[in-house]
């Protein structure tokens, strides 16, 4: 199921990327039907993610089991299964925006818009710019303090990378996924096309 649009923000997407590696081996620990806490619990004792320090390996993996649950079985079995490096990194990053709506917020009104007006330079301030919008009337994202909100931005420039929407020097790409990957999405929610740069087509109806 699709989160609402109208979810509260959740800003805790503060490390690592898309963990395209560690998400791989979350995905086949997931037993369909079981909670995503039993999952966790699961990937912990295996040692999903090769982190130091207890803590970071369970904030890690609690980050991964958050983004793959807002995935549906399908695309769940698509990432395991079938696609290819590319729609496994798109499929994290659609997962990503699916889990936080700051992020979707950011792929669609910052990434898109920009794209759609040929403004394919995207500088670090476009975060902050958004940021500062949102924060005027929501409590949660005013007080978050300036030395995460950086860590934010940098987290989120290395997702968009990672799923190839963003060039290494911030130039917004054309997004491409394989016909299968857009269409499993498209029967899902059509809207989640938006947050891939010039994937919809004049025919793609929202």
């Amino acid at each position: 199921m699709t989160p609402d649009r109208l979810q509260p923000y959740k800003m805790s997407f503060s490390t690592g990327g898309l963990f395209l590696n560690e998400s791989l081996v979350v995905a086949r620990l997931h037993v369909p039907g079981e909670p995503w806490s039993a999952t966790l619990d699961h990937a912990l004792s295996e040692g999903a993610a090769s982190l130091p320090k207890a803590a970071s390996q369970r904030r890690t993996l609690r980050e991964i089991c958050n983004r793959l649950a807002a995935l549906t079985q399908e695309e769940r079995d698509f990432f395991l299964d079938e696609a290819d490096r590319g729609d496994q990194l798109a499929l994290l990053w659609l997962a990503t925006c699916r889990a936080y709506r700051f992020v979707r917020e950011f792929a669609v009104e910052v990434l898109r818009e920009r794209y759609l007006s040929f403004q394919l330079d995207l500088s670090l301030d476009s975060f902050d710019i958004l940021f500062a919008a949102k924060a005027e009337w929501d409590d949660g994202i005013a007080k978050i303090s300036a030395s995460t909100q950086a860590k934010l931005r940098q987290v989120l420039f290395r997702m968009m990378r990672e799923a190839t929407v963003l060039s290494a020097d911030n130039r917004i790409l054309s997004a491409y996924v394989s016909p299968r990957l857009k269409a499993l999405i498209a029967d899902h929610d059509r809207q989640d096309i938006l947050i891939f740069p010039g994937l919809a087509s004049a025919g793609d109806r929202f």
